[in-house]
């Protein structure tokens, strides 16, 4: 059979980006899309400059760089981790202007941490970036934090949720994991039937996870979230995938085995999507739907929560 379409508004984007930009084959490609995606990170003067609502700076959690930007009341904190396969990006680059057009109608803080990439800096390095950098915001930060992340930072955020509820805290509001990587055994029907199409497809999702596990064998939940075999216990989840992506099936795995075990998950899978669809195309009808979906969950999610003291 077939795999499913693209949406008509996508089709001749996505197909447009992958000739620019082909996904990635082999390991000897990260260098290059790593210059590729650092031509797009901006400065913190530059995100201040073109985001007047926030007030930005860039804070340490020991080692771990952190993108904070405040807005003038904040009514939580948005804990938001990049994307980029585990081997590209920063805290500095086109996911955070994406993050603040949206989020910036919720009122709340949004900090995001420069976790260290695979290959350099294989599991568990990344994750407990992600973690320290949770720690710290819980620390000095106050209101409820949901945690999140496209992509990697999907997965990231899922992970860093299960070590929170492992570790006894930070307590969190919510996890809102779009498009989120999962699986490392990367066999789904959707992997499979999907590879060569999109922007990140099967041969792509096998060299980023290459590349963070190295010879790790025994994979842990905290590597990759849809080993868990427990996931109760965690906070109500937002999660969104595309129905022509390599993660949809993991995804909707992932959001079924919440509600197995007990726990409240709201899910959209959208039709004709690609990964990253909605940064990549935003104006299209779907990208806006996508948009309307997750903002409407974050409201009536902080909506069960007491306002935000002042800042600690």
């Amino acid at each position: 059979m077939p795999p499913p379409p693209f949406d008509p508004e996508l089709a001749p984007v996505v197909e447009q980006l992958r000739a620019a930009r082909p996904p990635l084959s082999t390991p000897d490609g990260i260098a290059a899309r790593r210059e590729f995606v650092a031509g797009a990170e901006q400065t913190v003067d530059e995100l201040a400059a073109a985001h007047p609502g926030f007030e930005f700076a860039e804070e340490h959690a020991e080692e771990v760089p952190l993108l904070v930007a405040r807005p003038p009341e904040s009514r939580g904190v948005l804990y938001y981790v990049h994307g980029g396969g585990l081997i590209v990006g920063s805290h500095l680059g086109p996911d955070v202007p994406n993050v603040l057009r949206w989020a910036g109608e919720l009122g709340v803080t949004i900090v995001s941490p420069g976790y260290r990439l695979a290959p350099e800096h294989p599991y568990p390095a990344p994750v407990e970036d992600c973690y320290a950098g949770l720690s710290w915001t819980a620390e000095r930060l106050a209101g409820p934090i949901v945690i999140g992340g496209v992509s990697a930072g999907g997965g990231l955020a899922a992970a860093t949720a299960l070590l929170a509820r492992d570790r006894g805290g930070p307590e969190l509001a919510g996890q809102l994991l779009l498009c989120p990587m999962l699986d490392d055994r990367n066999s789904t029907h959707s992997a499979v039937e999907l590879d060569g199409r999109g922007l990140w497809d099967r041969t792509a999702n096998n060299v980023g996870w290459a590349a963070y596990l190295g010879d790790l064998r025994d994979v842990p939940a905290y590597a990759a979230p849809a080993r868990a075999t427990d996931l109760s216990g965690l906070p109500p989840a937002f999660l969104d995938v595309g129905t022509a992506e390599t993660f949809r099936d993991e995804v909707v795995a992932y959001a079924s085995r919440l509600w197995e075990a007990g726990g409240e998950a709201e899910l959209h899978v959208w039709p004709g999507g690609f990964h990253g669809f909605d940064a990549l195309v935003p104006e299209a009808r779907l990208s806006r739907a996508a948009r309307a979906a997750r903002l409407s969950w974050l409201q009536r999610l902080l909506s069960r929560r007491p306002a935000a003291p002042a800042a600690r």
